[in-house]
This record gives C-alpha cells, structure tokens and sequence, in this order.
C-alpha cells in the first residue's frame, strides 16, 4: 500500500478546484458567457469560503433573525431583525446577479445569463449558507411568476426590484402556501380573498412562511368568493409587504419558527388582515402557477443539498489528511480511503446529473423544449430532489463520524451541516409527497416508458464498455420492474413508488456517470467505476479494491 504524507489544506475558495463544475460550465454555456461566468464565479468562491462563511457562523450561534412586533409607541409593526452580517451577505449575494440575471442583461455582455450559471452560484453558496439560499430560492421563485405570468402593470412595479443587482431597492421574494389544517394537501387551504369595490384585501393564515418580514413581496395563494373547493379554487396573488407609505400592509408575523437549522430564513406564521393584493396572471390557474415555481424550488432544494455534500466532503478530506493514527496519517488506512473514494464518485455523479437537468430545465423555460422534454425534466427534479437530499444528511453524518468526536463539537462546521441538510429533505414536498407526483407522472404522461426510452437513447450514444454494459443490465432491470408497477392498485403503487423512483433516479445517474467516463475519460473513468460498483451493489468479498487503487489519483 503506498503511504501517503497529508496532502489537503483547507480549501480557501469552493470554485477553484471543482474540476466537475469547471467541465459542467464549459459544456453548457457559451464562450462569452463562460468566460464572464468562471471570473465572477472564482471571486464568488472565494468570498463564500472566508467571510460569508464565518458570517454564517455567527448567524447560526448567535446571530439568528429576531422578531420585533412592536415601536416604542407600541404599534404593530412586525419587523425582523436580522445582524450586520447578514445584510452584508444579501447585499454581495443578489449583487452577483444569482437572481436578476436570469431575467435582465448582465451588461457587460449585454445579453441575459441562464439557470446553470445562477444555479453554479447557488451550488457555490450552499457550502457556506443553505440557510441564505432559502430566501434567494423564494425570490427565483418570485421573478419567474413575475416575468412569466404578471400583468405588463404589477411587472413593471415589481420584478426590476425582485431582481436587483445593486441598482435599485432589493425586493426579496417569497411564496407562501401552506397553512395549519392542511400542510401538503394545498387545496384544502382557506385563506380569503375579498373584494372591496377596487382591489383585494386577504384574510387568514399562512403557517409556514419562510423569509416573513424580510421579503418586499410575497406571491401567495388565496381563495375567491364563489371560486371552487380544492386547489383549483385558488387563485395566485402579489403582496407587497409594506404600503407606499411604509406601513405594513395588513400583516401581522405571530411569531418566528425555532428550527433545528437553517437559522439564517426567518420563517414565521403569518396572519393576513385586509392585507392589499393583486391578482397574478388568469384567476383559475393559482395553483398551476405555484406548482411551477415549486418546480424551481425543488431545483434550489437540490442545489443546495450538493452544496452540503461537497463541504461535507471537503471537511472530511482535510481533517482525515491532516490527522495522525497509530503513527500514521488517517488517509493510508484502507478504510479511510475508502470512504473518501466512495464520497467524492457519489457527489460528482450527483452534481453532474443536477446540473443534466438543470441544462434540460434552461431549454424549457426559454420555450425551446418538447413536450417529453418537459414531462421528463418534471420526473427528473422530482427523483433528484429526493436523492439529493438524502445524500445530504447521509454525507454529513457520515463527515460527523470521520471527524470523530470533534466533529459532534459547534466548534467544527459539521453539526450544521447535519441540521441545515435535515429541512431539505422536507423542504418543497417529502419523499411521501415526490413519490405521488412519481405515480401521477406515470398514470396521466406514461413518464415511466418515456424515462426508460430516453435512458436507453442516451448509452445508444455511448461506446460499447464494461462500465455501459452494467448500466444496461440495470436499466432492463428496471424496465421489468416499471412493467410490473404500473400494474400495481393504487395502495401497492403508493407503497412502493419511493423505493422505484430511487431506482429510477440512480439510473438517470448511472447514465451520465458512464457518459462522463466516455467523454472525458481518466479521473472520471475510475469515478463512474467505483459509483457503479458501490451503488449496484457489485463487489463480492476478495475482489480488487479499486477504492483503494483509485484513491490516490482521485482525491
């Protein structure tokens, strides 16, 4: 075995060395846009691994955000405090453009950027602040309903200031829809709509309102008189957070949520008393609206839970490389090599496959996709919100375990790394909740023949190889398995449908491990090689350790 001397310092900048996200950017943006995107991206990385990252810290311990109902006058005000820091992190944050160059032209290029490069950024600030990234998630969400579905009025009131990049008054977004009685089940929610001879005023609750008090508007769902029960009743809403004077707009926060993590978002309960709204897009669609925002969300949830497993892993490898057992550095044990091999093919695999979708996601949203593309791209974020979340907790538990002791101590990242990476999980639907989008996918589109068909289109584009046969193999599998289900009664399906959209998601990913290995081949090779082996479970006792082997050439 050869023994190695400690090899890792700690990373000072998240986009310098991710050779994933280096060959992801080249692949899927153009010269000019790639040029400009990987000089603000290495900035952004840098900033995010020092000072954004300490300013987390502090967030986390000591300075999470406050609630202050009332003045000194004692009148209602519902106002969030939140530390110096903090608002320092929004200001560099949105200043990049994570949002508004989405919608708007980044002018030194004088065209728009795209999801892949804003979702790089928010891959770059999940290693440091997932918690942030909730309130940049919600005001995505925010600008897409705005830019794509607002009438030419409430966009141009709102959406420059939903993107702002420095040059007017930030609006942060949000999208508030679930409430008390009905949780996931949206078409049970009650709030009111009234009308008032000249505008709308909403009256009720929102439960679980994530970035209350922070936000300048707010995209909500309420219900109209007379309009039908379920979620086809619901009609989608702006509400601006404050009036044109600067009062409060008819809104009351009850109180903030004490969460396991994700200190950072303010979520509260939020009460609406004649709050001023203004209808979005066609009165009848709400519901459909807010289901495509909570497709972006869902992307957000899986950008950030990348995020998590890269630091994760980074904080793994350089306590391991830089700790000494029984005489010798942690990383020459068989064992320790192991794990960090394994670590470093699951989350290049995974960031690869997010980004896939996220390029297939751009193509849509520009209206440049086909109706398969589309069905797929919404099978694809709901499998991959899933696992990737997952993984999340799974990668930052396991960095707790490699660290020992120290790493069960708030002095070292990896206990917020555990708690931040729990709400993704929850976060934009359960595993329960994706698993049933999964089942309607497959009774109202056929989702799964159309999965199976474009898995088998894509390794017809692959050279014959080992690594391409055992995805093949897996994929009949699978096809078998899917042949079967569809066949299943509604309990039946219900039952297993998590178990066949994890398989289905690790096909997707087996697939663009075997398509990373035939492009670019070395390194990438030998990571599809052990993702394979240890996702399909391939290994028998005695057999070569290529984690091992590998080791020292992939991390």
């Amino acid at each position: 075995m050869k023994v190695l001397q400690s090899i890792s310092k700690r990373e000072t900048n998240f986009f310098e060395n991710d050779e994933t996200l280096h060959k992801i950017l080249e692949q899927m943006l153009e010269p000019q846009l790639l040029d400009y995107a990987k000089r603000e991206l290495q900035d952004f990385g840098e900033l995010v691994a020092g000072e954004i990252d300490e300013r987390a810290k502090h967030t986390d311990r000591e300075g999470e955000p406050r609630l202050k109902r009332y003045n000194r006058y004692g009148e209602e005000i519902s106002e969030v405090w939140v530390n110096e820091g903090y608002k320092k992190t929004i200001k560099q944050s949105y200043n990049t453009g994570i949002v508004g160059y989405v919608h708007k032209e980044i002018p030194q290029l004088g065209k728009k950027g795209n999801y892949v490069y804003s979702f790089a950024q928010g891959y770059l600030l999940s290693h440091s602040e997932p918690g942030f990234y909730c309130p940049v998630t919600l005001t995505m969400a925010t600008a897409y309903l705005l830019d794509h579905y607002a009438s030419e009025e409430l966009r141009a009131r709102f959406l420059p200031h939903v993107c702002s990049t420095g040059d007017v008054e930030l609006f942060e977004g949000a999208t508030f829809l679930t409430e008390r009685q009905g949780g996931s089940d949206v078409g049970a929610n009650v709030v009111e709509a009234r009308f008032d001879g000249e505008n709308y005023r909403l009256y009720g609750e929102k439960y679980f309102a994530s970035n209350a008090g922070m936000c300048g508007v707010a995209m909500v769902l309420a219900r109209i008189a007379n309009a039908p029960s379920g979620s086809k009743g619901l009609t989608l809403f702006a509400v601006p957070w404050k009036k044109e004077d600067g009062s409060v707009n008819g809104l009351r926060i009850r109180r903030l949520k004490d969460k396991l993590g994700v200190r950072a978002v303010p979520s509260g309960e939020v009460e609406f008393d004649g709050a001023h709204a203004y209808i979005v897009g066609d009165p009848s669609k709400g519901i459909y609206y807010m289901l495509e925002a909570l497709n972006l969300s869902r992307i957000c949830n899986a950008i950030a839970s990348i995020g998590i497993m890269r630091r994760a892993f980074l904080e793994a490898k350089h306590y391991v490389s830089n700790r000494e057992a029984f005489g010798k550095s942690l990383t020459n044990y068989p064992m320790i090599q192991d794990s960090l091999a394994k670590f470093a093919a699951k989350l290049h695999v995974e960031v690869a496959t997010t980004f896939d979708l996220i390029q297939q996601y751009d193509r849509i949203t520009q209206g440049r996709g086909s109706s398969k593309e589309t069905i797929l791209n919404r099978l694809y974020i709901a499998i991959l919100k899933k696992e990737t979340a997952e993984q999340a907790v799974k990668f930052a538990s396991e960095a707790i375990e490699l660290h020992g002791g120290n790493g069960y101590i708030e002095d070292f990242v990896t206990p917020r790394l555990l708690r931040d990476a729990q709400v993704l999980t929850v976060w934009e639907g359960t595993a329960n909740i994706l698993a049933l989008d999964v089942i309607r996918l497959f009774k109202k589109y056929e989702a799964h023949i159309l999965f199976v068909e474009e898995m088998n289109n894509r390794l017809q584009d692959i050279p014959a190889s080992n690594l391409k046969q055992i995805v093949e193999n897996q994929l009949n599998e699978i096809e078998k398995q899917l042949q079967l289900f569809i066949t299943l009664d509604d309990a039946a399906q219900t039952y297993e449908a998590k178990g066949i959209a994890e398989k289905m998601a690790l096909i997707y990913e087996s697939v663009i491990a075997v398509e990373w290995a035939s492009q670019h081949g070395g390194k990438f090779e030998k990571l599809a090689e052990i993702y394979l082996e240890e996702t399909w479970k391939l290994r028998k006792l005695g057999d070569p350790m290529i984690t091992v082997q590998y080791f020292h050439e992939i991390i």
